[in-house]
């Protein structure tokens, strides 16, 4: 009998290690553990659109009191905004997690440099840190719908889909961050991840409709991920469903999928060279 086939887990420590996955789930249980101590740094984040929230029910919703919803017909500026800002949080927790955490286990700690030592592969801690921005990204979205549950600015019965649109806006978002991540060779350069999360946040009709721009620059809004999370949460909210909501699905989860792959792609040319 030979070595591989005594110890067929042998012959996954032999392929290239981009091939095999599995134990994601590992990753997942060490941020769990890390942030066990750590749990108000972790829910810190659901605050900043819920205070934005707050300031627009008592100060500007004051003064805007009705706007054209996606179906046309009037509804609360407050309501209008609710599920963009639902959208914001679940992408600031994504990004936050697959940004500034994995650039400093990846060029300080040297975290995966160890993990490789292991079974466990690129493709692996690709997998796993992304599923852990998702979840953290998913907990803001909940606590959030919660909020708009608690306000009363749902309106509809497909409101419930909200929380797993919030998770794929989460997805595609910790997936683009980590291979973006990757890139970045010092903190200074988080400046970027900031000058891009910024505008989206501003300009993807989270506060006014798409109607208010002019033409050309319509085009550029409706390249921001962002804005087709936005829609889709705005669309679900008031029940205004029609089939582009499938186009917003797709970029989304396209998204999600060139993420992946390039966070993988560039664990394995970086930490394997």
């Amino acid at each position: 009998m030979t070595t591989l086939e005594q110890r067929p887990g042998l012959l996954l420590r032999i392929l290239p290690p981009g091939l095999y996955a599995g134990r994601a789930s590992k990753l997942i249980e060490r941020s769990a553990l890390a942030y066990s101590r750590m749990w108000l740094v972790f829910v810190s984040g659901v605050f900043e659109p819920l205070f934005y929230l707050v300031a627009f029910q008592i100060g500007f919703g004051k003064l805007v009191s009705e706007v054209a919803g996606p179906d046309g017909r009037p509804m609360s500026y407050v309501a209008f905004v609710a599920p963009a800002l639902l959208a914001s949080s679940a992408m600031n927790g994504a990004v936050f997690d697959s940004t500034f955490n994995v650039f400093f286990k990846f060029r300080y700690a040297k975290t995966y440099d160890a993990m490789l030592a292991t079974p466990i592969g690129p493709l692996d801690i690709a997998i796993g840190e992304i599923s852990w921005a998702v979840l953290r990204g998913g907990m803001y979205g909940v606590a959030f719908f919660a909020v708009m549950l608690a306000m009363g600015l749902v309106t509809s019965w497909w409101a419930i889909l909200l929380v797993p649109v919030a998770l794929l806006v989460a997805f595609a978002f910790a997936a683009i961050g980590m291979a973006c991540a990757t890139f970045l060779r010092s903190p200074s350069q988080f400046d970027y991840i900031n000058l891009a999360v910024m505008p989206m946040f501003l300009f993807s009709t989270t506060f006014y409709p798409l109607s208010v721009y002019p033409e050309p620059l319509r085009v550029v809004v409706q390249c921001f991920p962002l804005y087709h999370g936005v829609q889709l949460m705005r669309e679900l909210a008031t029940g205004a469903l029609h089939v582009g909501m499938l186009g917003h699905l797709a970029y989304l989860a396209a998204l999600a999928v060139v993420g992946v792959w390039a966070a993988a792609r560039r664990l394995t040319h970086l930490l394997l060279r």
